[in-house]
């Protein structure tokens, strides 16, 4: 693949992917032992039920790997092209939402011919929810800084690394999707045999918050606003389950009618979603 236009090429040395291949797994491995790690050391368990210590494990890690092993390479351009990155959000996000509610619907639909019992499983209340029942408004607002992390790190670095240096925008996208879907184990260990009812909208959203950073070429601030207000939205809903359902539609329901205008009209907003958007030196 040549070199984009108005920038340099990426450095796509083996040392390089080894680094990022290195800050990856610490990445995953910081995420995933809040799981593991208190049933082998017991020992741990107060560090990982303390809220303020797990948060610093699963977020904090990440953040020096990648900051010590990548660099701010991929981060350089959060703020670049508002206009097209709230476009793009709005409409990869509604539009992917809405087929994530598909998807949803017709699963529901085999679970309940074959399995209908399993449909009680998802009346359990995932760990964060019922951590937040104490103060859900302090959560409704530090949901916010939570998707600004994870957006940093997921799409940021985890996906941004291959924005001009993958042939293709799609297979990273799809990958990096499925690695956010996979990191949320606590859906698995809350539902059960019921989780793959979950796992599509979270690699849906995923996917459209990639899309959006590649669109935009590298904006990070409109995903970690709609990230924010996703999570935001579940905890709002234990004060009002009325406005946490407001909360959580009315931003898929304006992105999917922005994606059916910009559908009948893709001249209406941002430019066509690149294959290659120009990029910056790492």
């Amino acid at each position: 693949m040549d070199a984009p236009p108005g920038g340099a090429r990426e450095d796509t040395s083996p040392a390089a992917v080894r680094r990022y291949a290195v800050a990856v797994g610490i990445t995953v491995l910081a995420i995933v032992s809040q799981y593991f790690v208190p049933e082998i050391v017991p020992a741990s368990r107060p560090v990982y039920a303390s809220t303020a210590a797990d948060l610093l494990i699963v977020y904090a890690i990440p953040v020096v790997a990648f900051s010590l092993l990548v660099g701010a390479g991929p981060l350089r351009r959060w703020r670049v092209r508002m206009g097209t990155a709230a476009w793009e959000g709005m409409r990869w996000y509604g539009g992917l939402s809405l087929l994530a509610l598909f998807v949803t619907l017709v699963l529901t639909s085999l679970y309940a011919a074959f399995d209908p019992a399993a449909l009680q499983l998802l009346s359990r209340t995932p760990p964060p929810v019922l951590a937040a029942r104490s103060d859900p408004w302090f959560w409704v607002g530090f949901s916010f800084v939570i998707g600004a992390v994870e957006e940093t790190i997921f799409r940021g670095w985890i996906y941004g690394f291959w924005r001009g240096r993958a042939a293709s925008w799609l297979v990273p996208a799809v990958w990096t999707s499925v690695l956010f879907a996979g990191v949320h184990l606590y859906y698995g260990t809350t539902y059960g045999v019921a989780a793959p009812l979950i796992f599509p909208t979270l690699f849906l959203i995923g996917f459209a918050f990639a899309a959006t950073y590649q669109a935009s070429s590298g904006n990070l601030v409109v995903v970690a606003v709609l990230h924010g207000a996703y999570d935001a939205s579940a905890f709002l809903s234990l004060i009002s389950p009325s406005e946490g359902a407001v909360a959580r539609y009315l931003p898929v329901l304006a992105g999917a009618v922005i994606a059916l205008v910009h559908y009948l009209d893709p001249s209406s907003g941002s430019p066509a979603l690149p294959a290659a958007a120009p990029s910056e030196p790492s």
